[in-house]
C-alpha cells in the first residue's frame, strides 16, 4: 500500500471496531486497524495492522503515525480504563491525529448514575481539551445485551423498577460511526446520542423473551442491597460491582429512556428494535 491512510479504526477485533473496519473496507477506504494482537486483526481489502494497547503510549504514538482520523472505541472493562483512555489521547495528539470519534455513552456527565458514564465524561472532557476535533458518538446500553441479562434461572435480576431504557444495536453504532468516518468534518463537535427506537422496561423485555425464545423469562426487581448480595458469589472488586448494579439504578432513574432520532438522521434508516433484533 502507498502511503498511509488517513482513517484509523481501534478495537477492529471486537463487535463496534470490526463492523465499522468492515463497513470501510466494503467502501473501499483505506484504514489501519490499531489491535492488541496482529493475528486476530481481520484481513480486509486497503487494510494495514498496527499493534498497540491504550496504556502503551509508545506503541500507540508509532501505531497512529501518520493518521488524520481516528475511531477511538472504548476500552474494556478495568479498573484502570480511564488512565488507558487518557493516555491513548495524549499518544493520538503526539502522532498528530486531527479528529478523534470517540465512542462513549449515552448521558455522559460528572455525576451520572451509571458509574462508568463518568469515565466517559472524563473521556470526553479530555478530548476536548486536547486541540483535536472530536465526535462522540453517546451509546446507550447495547441491545445486544439484553439476553445476556437472564439468569440460568430464567430471570432478570436487577433494582431497575419499571424504568425503561432506549438500548440500541452495536450494528447501528457501527453503521453511525462509519457515516462519521467517511465525513468527518461534517461532524466535527458534534455529541450524537444513539438510542434504539423506543425505550422498554425489562418487564416487558423479559416477556419479548419469553416469545421469542420458548423459554420463560421473568425480571425481579431487586433492592440495591439485594443486587450487591446476588452478586457476591463472583467476588467481584468493589468498582465492577458498583457498575453492575448501576446499570439497573441508572434505568430506574429514568435517564436511559430518552429516544433520539440520531441513528436515522445519520445512516438513513431506523435503528434496530429489541424484537427486530431476536427475530
Amino acid at each position: 500500500m502507498s502511503g498511509h491512510p488517513r482513517i484509523a479504526v481501534t478495537g477492529a477485533t471486537g463487535h463496534i471496531g470490526g463492523l465499522v473496519a468492515h463497513s470501510l473496507a466494503d467502501a473501499g477506504i483505506p484504514q489501519r486497524l490499531v489491535v492488541r494482537d496482529a493475528s486476530r486483526a481481520p484481513e480486509l481489502d486497503r487494510a494495514e495492522v498496527a499493534v498497540a494497547t491504550y496504556g502503551d503510549r509508545e506503541a500507540s504514538v508509532r501505531a497512529l503515525a501518520g493518521v488524520e482520523i481516528l475511531l477511538m472505541v472504548s476500552a474494556a472493562e478495568a479498573p484502570d480504563r480511564l488512565q488507558q483512555h487518557l493516555d491513548f489521547v495524549d499518544a493520538a495528539v503526539e502522532a498528530g491525529v486531527k479528529h478523534i470519534v470517540y465512542t462513549s455513552f449515552v448521558g455522559a456527565r460528572a455525576d451520572a448514575i451509571f458509574t462508568l458514564a463518568r469515565d466517559h465524561w472524563a473521556t470526553e472532557e479530555k478530548i476536548r481539551a486536547s486541540g483535536s476535533g472530536f465526535t462522540f458518538l453517546r451509546d446507550s446500553f447495547y441491545l445486544d445485551f439484553v439476553p445476556e441479562l437472564v439468569g440460568d434461572d430464567g430471570v432478570i435480576r436487577g433494582p431497575a423498577g419499571e424504568g425503561a431504557m432506549a438500548a440500541v444495536a452495536r450494528a447501528d453504532v457501527a453503521a453511525v460511526a462509519a457515516e462519521v468516518l467517511r465525513d468527518p468534518a461534517a461532524h466535527a463537535g458534534a455529541t450524537y446520542e444513539l438510542t434504539g427506537p423506543e425505550a422498554f422496561t425489562l418487564t416487558a423485555a423479559a416477556d419479548l423473551l419469553t416469545k421469542t425464545s420458548g423459554r420463560r423469562v421473568t425480571f425481579y426487581d431487586e433492592t440495591v442491597d439485594e443486587a450487591y448480595a446476588s452478586r457476591e458469589k463472583w467476588n467481584a472488586p468493589k468498582w465492577q460491582a458498583d457498575a453492575w448494579v448501576s446499570t439497573y439504578v441508572s434505568i430506574a432513574s429514568g435517564e436511559l429512556a430518552q429516544v433520539s432520532g440520531d441513528v436515522e438522521r445519520l445512516t438513513g434508516r431506523p435503528p434496530l428494535s429489541l424484537q427486530q433484533l431476536l427475530a
